[in-house]
């Protein structure tokens, strides 16, 4: 490492959902309490940390990638390389040789300690998520709520790499909260494998919908997102929340994970098919102008033709105008591991584009009905086009991308867009004068 006084350059490798990104954001804090500055070029790193992600092989695929390159530079030069994250035990076992230091993501308020000996901050290494994080953005912001998941679906890694559910204090939430929209910040995401049973393993604490009443209550301009929902434990209140929010945004994620009643029992999942289209029914009837997106796993073992015939059936039911479609790949330590891989990998991408052509079809259709409209966005960020010009790209409320063309400054800033053209994943349209 570098000598005692000199900044060290760290770069981080994030992997997986948004909670690895809230949690890559508290790593930042930790290196940067101790003379560490982010570099975004990783040949210039001194350290280099993982938080890597089980949830896919593609994303471990990816570490063990990175792993003969840094391998290279070692040989040329000190580097220190750190493992975290959402990391399965066989996972966390096999890319251990491999990494200087491995801790658990609730452990790193130890790395100072690891790398430079010093005494550990025993607040932060009880509660990791309640280090503060240092955010990326000016305006939109991640607030974990809960982690870990108690649902064990067969194929999932996150109850063995997060463990129990287990939820941060509401008034900690709020204040959170009320901090970042006092700053400005425009967009508020909260962060959960299951959020919809938030407070349910503490004693005199706010369920879910209590928890969203109170954040509803605060003044400012801001919208309100959180994921994941489970269809199982969408309840009537939140329901009923959804379509009267001031702040919550329309849009809601649902994952189904397979349209077929046999594969969603293999699954574990909880629920119907006849289940899930009736709360998604009762969801648009709260809220008619509700965009409904969803995760699906095409491959799933032992999953026949006919299995997935009625997934593409329940797709068009639901008329989903968003999809993230999985191939299913075997996480080692799940139940589903121990099934047969049967389904063939052209198979499973054959699967994968066809519910995406579903999916393209409901989503142009969702789309269009915004034609002629204003759509309020947020611009998230833009690509120079000349001196004077970039090219504004932002989501909408419904979570749509939305492109314009209008100067840097808004980056950061909610605009009217008067939309021309939808395609089925999109909107672009004109700048209102600002």
């Amino acid at each position: 490492m570098p000598k005692k006084n000199k900044s060290i350059k760290y770069y981080l490798m994030v992997l997986g959902c948004q909670m690895n990104e809230a949690d890559a954001q508290r790593v930042s804090t930790v290196l940067e309490k101790n003379n560490c500055i982010l570099t975004m070029n990783e040949p210039d790193a001194d350290l280099i940390a993982v938080v890597a992600c089980s949830v896919r092989q593609s994303a471990i695929d990816r570490v063990y990638g990175k792993i003969r390159i840094w391998q290279k530079i070692k040989k040329k030069k000190e580097l220190i390389t750190v493992l975290t994250g959402c990391v399965l035990p066989s996972d966390r076992k096999k890319l251990s040789p491999f990494f200087d230091y491995v801790l658990d993501i609730t452990a790193i308020s130890q790395l100072p300690q690891l790398l430079w000996q010093k005494p550990i901050d025993r607040q932060g290494a009880n509660e990791y998520l309640e280090i503060e994080p240092l955010l990326s953005s000016d305006f939109q912001v991640y607030i974990p709520i809960m982690t870990g998941c108690n649902n064990f679906c067969t194929y999932c890694a996150v109850p063995h790499t997060r463990g129990r559910e287990k939820s941060r204090a509401s008034k900690q939430i709020i204040q959170e909260i009320k901090k970042y929209i006092q700053q400005g910040y425009k967009e508020i995401t909260l962060l959960g494998q299951n959020v919809n049973s938030y407070g349910l393993d503490q004693k005199k604490e706010l369920n879910f919908v209590q928890l969203l009443k109170k954040i509803d209550l605060i003044t400012g301009d801001f919208w309100l997102r959180f994921m994941t929902s489970h269809p199982k434990d969408l309840s009537p209140e939140l329901i009923h929340f959804i379509g009267h929010s001031k702040h919550l945004c329309p849009n809601l994620h649902l994952p189904i994970q397979s349209g077929d009643d046999q594969v969603l029992k293999k699954m574990n999942r909880q629920y119907t098919v006849k289940k899930y289209l009736s709360l998604i029914k009762k969801v648009r009837q709260s809220n008619p102008n509700l965009s409904v997106s969803t995760d699906t796993i095409v491959g799933f073992p032992g999953e026949t033709k006919k299995q997935f015939q009625n997934t593409v059936k329940t797709y068009r039911q639901a008329k989903f105008d968003m999809a993230y479609i999985a191939r299913y790949s075997p996480r080692p330590g799940t139940v589903a591991a121990l099934w047969a891989d049967d389904v063939t990998k052209q198979e499973k991408r054959s699967r994968e584009l066809r519910l995406s052509n579903v999916v393209e079809k409901a989503g142009l259709k969702f789309n269009q009905r915004f034609i002629g409209q204003q759509v309020k966005t947020l611009i998230k960020n833009c690509k120079k086009i000349d001196s004077h010009q970039y090219k504004l790209i932002g989501k909408s409320a419904h979570d749509k991308t939305v492109k314009t063309i209008g100067p840097k400054k808004l980056v950061g800033q909610f605009v009217d867009i008067q939309i021309v053209e939808a395609t089925p994943f999109g909107l672009s349209g004109k700048l209102k004068a600002v």
